[in-house]
């Protein structure tokens, strides 16, 4: 886990479940966070995060009275500079995790919740400076929610394969103007595997999701209209605009 230099980091927690229990005392009992607001009505969590300006907003989107996302959409117009977003829910179907990635959320934990678990992943939001373990398992967890999201299911060995490329080419952007002779090579021997059984993998990959029909959510990972059910992106393409989102977000 990183170490915290900078000031506290000030949260907010909208929910009221055990989840929020064991949430709420971890981060209150620690002298590194200020807890700043605590409350599960959404018109309540709106004027008071306006009002106390967190560093983070950790909310379950099914709140009383207004849900997540309404909030999130009421803040945006209400404040210069949002708080970071973190999502979380018993809910992870691909609806949700799509209108979450939409919207702006900065990450989407599926409850039970592991205090610490969380903790590293608003370290790693807001201080992404080193590349540790912590953010290796944060990067995976990031590409496997846009996996979810687009239809790419984690049992297939192209998902493995995609994901992998996917974290090349953010450390080395160039390596997809070389997919043939440094991408698929890389891959093929990290898994033990031929390059063409890469190649292969991962368009399969690309066929299930087309297949299971998830166009819109496939265009809502990336902000706009950019495929059809019946426009299949290369491999290469779909690596690099998956990448290049992630570079976008940070």
């Amino acid at each position: 886990m990183k170490e915290q230099s900078q000031a506290k980091l000030s949260i907010y927690l909208a929910d009221n479940t055990e989840d929020d229990k064991s949430v709420f005392d971890y981060f209150n009992t620690n002298d590194k966070y200020n807890v700043v607001g605590h409350n599960f009505n959404g018109e309540t969590v709106l004027k008071e995060v306006v009002d106390l300006k967190p560093d983070f907003l950790i909310m379950e989107p099914l709140l009383s009275g207004m849900d997540g996302f309404m909030v999130l959409e009421k803040l945006k117009k209400s404040m210069d500079k949002m708080p970071k977003v973190i999502f979380i829910s018993n809910l992870s179907h691909s609806g949700f995790v799509s209108k979450a990635i939409r919207e702006g959320v900065s990450y989407f934990m599926v409850k039970p919740i592991n205090p610490q678990n969380l903790e590293e992943r608003m370290l790693d939001i807001q201080y992404p400076v080193v590349k540790n373990e912590s953010q290796e398992r944060y990067l995976d967890e990031k590409i496997s929610n846009i996996f979810i999201t687009i239809g790419i299911p984690a049992h297939i060995k192209g998902y493995q394969f995609l994901r992998e490329a996917v974290k090349l080419a953010i450390e080395e952007p160039e390596i997809i103007g070389a997919i043939t002779k440094r991408l698929y090579p890389t891959i093929a021997e990290k898994f033990s595997t031929s390059s063409s059984k890469v190649e292969r993998g991962m368009r399969h990959a690309i066929e299930v999701a087309w297949n299971r029909g998830k166009i819109e959510n496939i265009n809502s990972v990336f902000g706009l209209r950019v495929y059809t059910s019946t426009d299949k992106p290369t491999n290469g393409e779909l690596i690099a605009l998956i990448a290049d989102k992630m570079l976008v977000d940070g």
